[in-house]
């Protein structure tokens, strides 16, 4: 197990966000002992005491819930390099060079290649990984252009492509729902079910984000990566194994079935829209670094079609919208009508649901009975809450990292089949064939069509 993790790119939110509370979350589980150490490394001219207090400071207000002696032991072990990421003499300095590292670009995706070349050049010693955040490039083109770069310089098995969202507990949960349970794998394709909704919607608005935000937009920071994962996962034929060979070709071979959108598709299959002001919050293009020429969208949604045996006829929507009501994250899995109910002339039922909440995380499956308190059909729902993992998905992810194993990281050809589903959409949005709406934040999103 690797023992040594240097982020590149330490000061920003990423690490105090996510990977210090997950170092805190692995400290706290007994993953992690006396003999680990963490390395920071950015452009700030701080050394390691400003580090560490910065460290205690971003512990402090993402993981209070990680015990204070462990939150102490991630700081004691942390120290800080002043050092250009892209300069690989200054890495050979920055970085330890006497056990294998995990290199963790927290970084611009724009600087990946600079950064992983340089990474090599300085030289680590074997064993040693690097692991990149998503989005892997900023198009199809980047991402062929970055994977050739990376399988120049590293093994496939020392490069993680990260996304943490398909190491949420609730998405675990999901593989076992599917493959755990007879009753559900008969009826799992499309001859049972008409819809599957995959929906990220968030109430926070930009949250001074803009220098990210606006050159990247909503269909690039969700749906091209995080939702198409999740896609993957309802999707895919039962592996073998859900080790990292068996697990990442089935995702493969979703991706590779997702029907190709011509710019026409895109036109009538697409929806962007941006939130104009509302409830307190201004409108996206007068938020503080928005430029309004960029014509960035806050809300996206796709209407995608999986051309296999399985799935064929399925509708699959993905969206993801800021600003907007109330926070829905959730996969729903609707379920055809019934061919006949008979309970006599007017009497309906709703259509089962089965629904996956990400956040929080819970099952509830939505059925139809009868009752004696009232005349007709009434609505049941059957609800669970999983037990809260071990471990929040950085947390995950890191151990899969410095543990070796890649079944969560994303493969090179996964990650160019990604952009090869979203790049007609990109085109068609490019020549303003679908328009740009608005919906006043605060609200449900766009009007349906």
């Amino acid at each position: 197990m690797i023992q040594q993790l240097v982020i590149l790119g330490a000061t920003g939110d990423l690490t105090g966000r996510y990977l210090l509370p997950a170092l805190g979350a692995l400290r706290t589980a007994g993953h992690l002992d006396a003999g680990f150490g963490l390395t920071g490394v950015g452009r700030e001219d701080w050394t390691d005491e400003t580090f560490r207090a910065w460290a205690a400071e971003q512990l402090d207000r993402h993981a209070p819930g990680v015990p204070a002696e462990q939150r102490r032991a991630v700081v004691t072990a942390a120290r800080y390099r002043r050092a250009d990421v892209t300069d690989a003499d200054a890495l050979a300095v920055a970085i330890p060079r006497d056990e294998p590292v995990a290199a963790y670009l927290a970084l611009p995706p724009s600087i990946f290649p600079a950064t992983a070349s340089a990474l090599h050049a300085a030289g680590t010693a074997k064993g040693s990984t690097i692991v990149l955040e998503k989005p892997f490039g900023e198009s199809l083109h980047d991402a062929v252009e970055l994977n050739r770069l990376l399988s120049q310089l590293y093994e496939e098995r020392s490069i993680y492509r990260v996304d943490h969202f398909v190491a949420m507990a609730t998405v675990l949960n999901l593989l076992g729902v599917r493959l755990a349970n007879r009753v559900l794998e008969p009826i799992w394709s499309s001859s049972h079910i008409e819809r599957i909704d995959i929906i990220w919607d968030e109430s926070l608005a930009l949250e001074g984000r803009a220098g990210y935000y606006d050159g990247v937009g909503a269909l690039k920071d969700m749906l091209q990566n995080h939702l198409l994962q999740l896609l993957c996962l309802v999707a895919m034929e039962p592996p073998i194994s859900l080790g990292e060979r068996d697990l990442r070709d089935r995702k493969v071979d979703v991706l590779r079935s997702i029907r190709p959108l011509t710019l026409d598709d895109a036109a009538r299959r697409t929806r962007r829209a941006r939130y104009s002001a509302g409830a307190c919050v201004p409108a996206y293009v007068d938020e503080p670094g928005v430029d309004p020429a960029h014509h960035t969208e806050t809300f996206a949604e796709l209407l995608l079609e999986v051309d296999n045996w399985r799935w064929r006829g399925t509708v699959f929507r993905l969206r993801t919208a800021k600003a907007v009501r109330v926070n829905r994250h959730e996969i729903a899995v609707h379920f055809r009508a019934v061919p006949h109910l008979p309970f006599g002339e007017g009497v309906t039922a709703e259509p089962n649901v089965l629904r996956f909440g990400l956040e929080p995380e819970t099952v509830s499956l939505h059925l139809t009975g009868t009752s004696t308190h009232a005349d007709g059909l009434v609505p049941l729902t059957l609800a669970a809450t999983p037990a809260p993992g071990a471990l929040p998905p950085y947390g995950r992810l890191l151990l899969n990292v410095l543990k070796g194993d890649t079944a969560l990281s994303i493969r090179a050809d996964e990650a160019e089949e990604s952009w090869r589903v979203v790049t007609p959409v990109l085109e068609a949005w490019a020549k303003d064939l679908v328009p740009l709406e608005e919906y006043p934040a605060g609200s449900e999103g766009p009007a349906p069509r």
